[in-house]
């Protein structure tokens, strides 16, 4: 009776071994690439496991995450070995590359180099701003929507924003208008996850626009499930231990007002089906608006920032659909009280950090971040942008970011909250 009890084990035990090795070796986005070769990565003794972290902060994971980066392991070997031929081979292009696309020619760059010398001190920064976002996650005091939750409790469409590149063991977290197109082509080029002509992008403006926001270019946490099944949060967890995790942040309200300028006084189809038409009948009492861009525009018809903030202050917004990605909280979108960020940038100081990041990556001779545009939205234009906004309806704006002012240390706008 044991033995037969001992052979029925096994054999679950071998079906269970050969459904994950075909998971993990047959799946084409590279999974099984654990290259952790990254300054962040935590040291391990010789004598344990590659992949593994010995240490007072690896915390014991459970029977199906120790087995599972145990199998994920064993291709380190071969993986580092083609990682280092592959990137050998990703030689960087002109330290000028002809910028292609409409819209990066409009704006314009900015070439214009930095002194070494005269940069922040990044690992004091750095270590600032991780200290105050840790110190008011875990303040009891400061509270705002799903603070609480675990990651267990985000849902799967809410990790849509976390990129994964296994080649260089790395999660990126968007946040659309702050630089999330450039650091998008950097992880396109890391991961060689879209080809030109059968070879991987080499030069990160070389990459279109419409190739960098479509989602099928990128391998998201949220495409796990359909991917890994049931072990699809077991092999998050294990990543988000491993691998490197950043965003980068801006000032929120300045975040509000960058999106306002991109969906709303450009010509932009979609949203302007989606969001200007009801807006416009909202808040403007307009009826009977055309039913493209153009001719609205032609017809003088175009939200006003004031329309925009009524609409996010709106009760209704929510209740018909989540805040739009361009515009909702990072707090949201990121979940830094669910996810130990090993990085955090901002956009005041892109330059520096981007610099910093790819250095600390050991990708730096692979790459260089695209420069900044001429025209970023400043922070200096607040005043002039919420000049004609109530003071009621400014205060309400600023309880709605609220969370991402605190956690990634903005100050708060007195001047703007305030008679």
């Amino acid at each position: 009776m044991t033995k037969a009890r001992l052979l029925r084990l096994s054999v679950v035990l071998v079906s269970i071994f050969m459904i994950l090795l075909i998971i993990v070796y047959w799946d084409n986005v590279g999974t099984a690439h654990f290259y952790l070769h990254t300054s962040f990565s935590r040291p391990h003794s010789p004598g344990a496991i590659p992949g593994i972290t010995a240490g007072e902060d690896w915390e014991a994971l459970p029977d199906v995450d120790e087995f599972l980066a145990k199998l994920l392991s064993s291709s380190l070997k071969q993986n580092s070995s083609i990682s280092r031929k592959t990137e050998q081979s990703l030689i960087q292009g002109s330290s000028k590359p002809v910028v292609s696309n409409l819209e990066e020619n409009v704006r314009g760059y900015d070439w214009s180099t930095h002194n070494a010398r005269n940069s922040l001190d990044q690992e004091k920064l750095q270590i600032e701003r991780q200290r105050m976002l840790r110190e008011f996650c875990a303040n009891s005091s400061f509270t705002f929507p799903t603070k609480e939750r675990s990651f267990d409790d985000i849902p799967n469409y809410e990790l849509n924003h976390l990129i994964v590149d296994d080649r260089h063991g790395i999660i990126y977290c968007y946040v659309p208008k702050v630089a999330c197109t450039n650091w998008k082509r950097v992880m396109i080029v890391l991961s060689e996850s879209l080809l030109d002509q059968g070879v991987p992008y080499r030069n990160p403006l070389d990459i279109p626009r419409e190739h960098v926001h479509n989602t099928s270019t990128h391998l998201t946490f949220n495409k796990f499930w359909r991917r890994y099944g049931k072990f699809s949060r077991h092999l998050m967890k294990i990543k988000l231990k491993k691998y490197t995790k950043f965003l980068f942040v801006r000032d929120p309200f300045v975040r509000l007002i960058s999106a306002f300028r991109s969906k709303f006084e450009l010509e932009n189809e979609e949203f302007y089906r989606r969001f200007a038409i009801p807006m416009l009948k909202l808040y403007s009492n307009h009826t009977n608006l055309p039913t493209s861009v153009s001719e609205a525009f032609g017809a003088g018809l175009k939200v006003s920032f004031s329309d925009f903030i009524q609409y996010l202050l709106d009760p209704r917004t929510e209740k018909m659909a989540p805040f739009n990605e361009h515009w909702r909280q990072v707090y949201r979108l990121c979940h830094p009280c669910q996810i130990d960020y090993d990085f955090i940038g901002k956009l005041e100081t892109l330059d520096e950090d981007a610099a910093y990041l790819l250095q600390l990556l050991k990708v730096d001779r692979l790459l260089r971040f695209p420069p900044s545009y001429r025209n970023r939205t400043a922070s200096s234009w607040e005043d002039d942008w919420f000049a004609k906004i109530p003071l009621a309806w400014r205060q309400q704006l600023y309880k709605l970011y609220e969370a991402d002012f605190v956690l990634f240390g903005y100050p708060k706008p007195e001047n703007l909250l305030k008679d």
